[in-house]
């Protein structure tokens, strides 16, 4: 997507786990609008996709157009199952990650978001885009490297403040050295930790890539504009996320109050202002219930580019839910018995997360806790002086001798586990398989405006419909 092409009005949310699948963003890219796949937690998709026995062999199609030599090869060879796993055998697991990796490990994160950016590229000439956390720091070079080897045209990143990624994209066109400076709890003012990613460790390149736009997702226009001139590259526009919109929301500026039911609660602070926007002379698209043909409107009167949306796309056909998971949400939504709560206590980022709720839907607090992936583990340095990986969602135990408190444990849930079920690939435990979590935006509650006495519908229809 070089800088002469013109800007798409709708970008298709990238939601995670594999919610925004290969398929979604082929289908909406086809469309003329920007596909975008979540390269977040793609490794584990790609090895336990191969686990299952690749069904319509689409992934290894991919693996064989990696360029890195061996590596497809390598991951087959480990992970492969062409009969796919046996009943109640549990999915191998891949080592989580930590400050420093091995190649191999690093090589199953290229190839994960090289196959998914591949697949969504296939047979069409639209752009595509990767969403991933700037919170889920470490895996993130490989993931944008791999991405980048199969010709991603956007990065967009948000759940964090991403001033060091525009760099890193550079570093990476190059295929030079890319650093990050590492969050790690309990540093010295003057200590600073990085995180190092070289593509030269991997193999001999030669040219360079294409430097994908970059897009940050941003709550703020100060932090839009922080961004737009304290960023060590070039920033291309922004995504403004509001708080209705589904997975991690920005916290509320000022002392946190919450509602009745235990949410946050919003203000006039947290408005953003689009004359401050717009003064930036940067393209932003506004997100978080704008996911209508008014919404679309009123963000172009009011100087965006368009509209990012996520809970219309993440239920049609195409997406990575699970068609029984898909069809039990909407069913609940048309009984009036479904809800959609902003809990400031799940997620072990500490940000607020949107959870759909369910009748019948089993207690999260009975869940084992078991911490097994590990995405959102937290780097801290002990008392000790030496270096950990606690996540409040861990056995309290656990978390506790790691030097974190038993108070933040509470209320926390594994968004990992239950995020990477909700696409079809629940870990099998020794007692019950582990249970699906549903994030979605507010405007889930009202989806059967849009849907009426349709059983199911196509990310064309939503274009179509967002269009009109």
């Amino acid at each position: 997507m070089s800088t002469s092409e013109a800007l798409p009005q709708i970008i298709q949310g990238g939601m995670g786990v594999a919610v925004s699948n290969w398929r979604l963003a082929n289908a909406v890219s086809r469309a003329g609008q920007l596909g975008v796949i979540s390269g977040t937690g793609m490794d584990t998709v790609l090895v336990r996709r191969l686990q299952d026995g690749d069904p319509g062999g689409h992934v290894r199609r991919a693996m064989e157009r990696f360029p890195i030599p061996g590596v497809a090869q390598e991951v087959l060879r480990r992970y492969f199952n062409p009969n796919g796993r046996t009943e109640g055998a549990a999915y191998k697991l891949l080592p989580m990650y930590k400050q420093v990796v091995s190649a191999a490990r690093q090589r199953v994160t290229m190839l994960a978001n090289f196959v998914e950016v591949s697949l969504a590229r296939e047979g069409h000439d639209g752009p595509v885009g990767i969403n991933l956390l700037t919170k889920v720091q470490m895996p993130n070079m490989a993931s944008l490297y791999g991405a980048m080897l199969a010709g991603v045209n956007v990065v967009l990143m948000g759940a964090g403040i991403p001033r060091e990624i525009p760099g890193v994209l550079d570093a990476l066109a190059e295929h030079r050295l890319a650093t990050l400076r590492f969050d790690v709890e309990g540093l010295g003012r003057e200590e600073t930790e990085l995180l190092r990613f070289d593509p030269r460790e991997h193999w001999a390149p030669s040219g360079v890539l294409e430097r994908p736009r970059f897009i940050a997702v941003v709550a703020a226009a100060s932090l839009a504009a922080t961004l737009a001139r304290k960023s060590n590259g070039r920033v291309d526009g922004f995504v403004v996320e509001g708080p209705t919109a589904g997975g991690h929301n920005a916290p509320p500026r000022g002392e946190l109050r919450l509602s009745d039911r235990g949410e946050p609660v919003y203000g006039d602070r947290d408005i953003v202002d689009l004359a401050k926007l717009r003064e930036l002379s940067l393209p932003f698209w506004l997100a978080g219930g704008a996911g209508s043909p008014e919404g679309r409107r009123a963000a172009l009167a009011g100087g965006a580019a368009g509209i990012q949306v996520g809970t219309l796309f993440a239920y049609c056909d195409e997406s990575g839910i699970a068609p029984n998971v898909k069809q039990r949400v909407l069913e609940a939504v048309a009984a009036g018995e479904a809800s959609v709560r902003t809990d400031p206590r799940a997620s072990p980022t500490g940000y607020p997360f949107k959870i759909v709720e369910l009748p019948g839907e089993p207690d999260p607090a009975e869940r084992p806790r078991i911490c097994d992936i590990g995405y959102l583990r937290t780097p801290a340095r002990t008392a000790a002086g030496k270096l950990v990986y606690r996540c409040p969602a861990e056995p309290v135990d656990a978390y506790v001798a790691k030097g974190g408190s038993a108070a933040d444990t509470v209320g926390r849930r594994c968004l990992c586990n239950g995020l990477v079920a909700s696409v079809g690939y629940a870990q099998t435990r020794a007692t019950e398989d582990e249970q699906p979590l549903v994030t979605s935006g507010d405007d889930l509650l009202h989806i059967s405006r849009f849907l009426g006495e349709r059983r199911g519908y196509t990310a064309h229809d939503v274009i179509t419909y967002l269009l009109s």
